[in-house]
């Protein structure tokens, strides 16, 4: 993507800052993105913590409905990203610990 940190994409990025509940938040990316573009994300999201759990590929594939190619972008960015997925997935597990979800 060319000027991957623009402005814009930086607005994005602060505007995801500024929601304060779910119910927001779910408001914004409905209003932002397609139902299949939540979908996707929601799959990705669903096999990066599968993965991190030490599943295989065919058993999330099984799972999540999600392909073999999905899976292993997925895998690399967990490998060799920013830390993003590993970030939100122990978060996520935090809150679900302490049934805050």
């Amino acid at each position: 993507m060319q000027n991957f940190h623009s402005k814009s994409m930086n607005d994005l990025y602060r505007s995801f800052l500024l929601l304060e509940t779910e119910d927001e938040c779910r408001a914004f990316l409905e209003d932002l993105c397609t139902i299949k573009e939540l979908q996707d994300m929601a799959q990705r999201l669903e096999t990066a913590r599968l993965l991190s759990e030490g599943k295989n590929y065919q058993e999330i594939s099984r799972e999540v409905g999600i392909s073999s190619t999905t899976i292993s972008r997925v895998s690399r960015c967990l490998n060799y990203g920013d830390g993003g997925y590993e970030t939100v997935i122990s978060r996520l597990d935090g809150r679900e610990n302490n049934n805050e979800v």
